[in-house]
């Protein structure tokens, strides 16, 4: 199950206290103090994972919270720092502090790390307060507390390549031909309710990262229908493939389903809609499926590429373009 949100809150742990000590020697009666210093608390900290791929786990818990550090013992000896503790999240999680309403970091790398809590530092023994006056403190300091913080995480996805177009348009069937993915594929709309990501092999050495996103509708950059939960994931995506269905049972025109996407892409933001696009008329199995991806062509007046997912046709040649239009590439006439 797909999650893309999640709040919770991270407590670093405490820092131990400092000990008050003194050395306990045979034949020296008033030994020195010897009480050593507490140990740190631990830290929780986020780790992006290529592994991760949603927040449902990390979502399960209201709140995560790190080891304390140990006291302070004798002999001068420090107490065990507290063990730090690493919560992974999938690659592309936008970090917020849920009270104060600001970003702390956009985690965009596999194993990029970022501490939301820092522990708290420990105590100091009274070994620390000797002086050449006040050779037997018997003061030491406790330790501090460790740092609290309410989260929200936002998962934005990250991917080579992002699938657009009206529900049913044929985007959940085009992955699950080209990759291992196994996405819902049925014919009404709304199939997809959440994002889904394969890996599609290009050739022998080169694959590509394919989103298949939930389908626009008409005011989805308003929040309609799938709406903002749709269109944030498809800002991380490198190209877009703009797929229009011109099968004889295609409920929209296929120049109005192009202009209504195109119109929410322009609306949502003016880098969505200048992201680089290819667009693609999926399920030209006859004659007339072929006029209508032409005309839709004419229409628009730029290249569109032809495909059925059913037919296995079209797609080797449509991923080469994808490749290389990623790469930044000159595109094949």
């Amino acid at each position: 199950m797909f999650q893309d949100e999640a709040t919770f809150e991270v407590i670093a742990g405490k820092g131990g206290d400092g000990l008050v000590s003194f050395r306990r020697e045979k034949y020296v009666p008033r030994g020195g103090p010897d009480g050593g210093d507490g140990g740190d608390g631990g830290s929780v900290i986020l780790v992006a994972s290529r592994h991760k791929t949603s927040l449902l786990q990390i979502s399960r818990r209201p709140r995560y919270a790190a080891k304390d550090g140990r006291q302070g013992g004798t002999a001068n000896c420090y107490g065990k720092s507290g063990d730090d503790l690493e919560l992974e999240v999938p690659i592309g999680t936008l970090v917020h502090d849920a009270r104060r309403g600001n970003v702390l970091r956009d985690l965009t790398e596999d194993g990029e790390r970022l501490v939301v809590a820092k522990g708290g530092k420990g105590g100091k023994g009274n070994a620390r307060f000797a002086t050449a006056v006040h050779q037997t403190p018997r003061k030491a300091t406790p330790g501090a507390e460790g740092e609290r913080r309410e989260l929200r995480l936002e998962l934005k996805l990250f991917a080579d390549v992002g699938l657009v177009g009206l529900p049913n348009a044929g985007k959940s069937s085009f992955l699950s031909v080209v990759t291992a993915a196994t996405p819902k594929v049925a014919n009404y709309p709304f199939t997809t309710l959440a994002p889904q990501v394969g890996i599609a092999a290009v050739g022998e050495a080169d694959s590509l990262v394919i989103a298949d996103l939930p389908g626009l509708i008409e005011g989805a950059a308003e929040g309609h229908g799938l709406g903002h939960q749709f269109l944030k994931h498809v800002e991380r995506c490198r190209v877009l493939l703009h797929f229009v269905d011109v099968s004889s049972d295609a409920l929209d025109d296929p120049v109005d389903a192009f202009r209504t996407i195109d119109r929410e892409l322009a609306r949502f933001s003016d880098a969505l809609a200048d992201k680089e696009r290819l667009v693609v008329a999926t399920k030209v199995e006859d004659e007339a499926s072929a006029a209508r991806a032409d005309e839709l062509e004419a229409a628009l007046e730029r290249p569109v590429r032809r495909i059925s997912s059913m037919q296995r046709r079209g797609l080797r040649e449509l991923l080469g373009d994808s490749l290389r239009l990623v790469r930044g590439e000159p595109q094949a006439p």
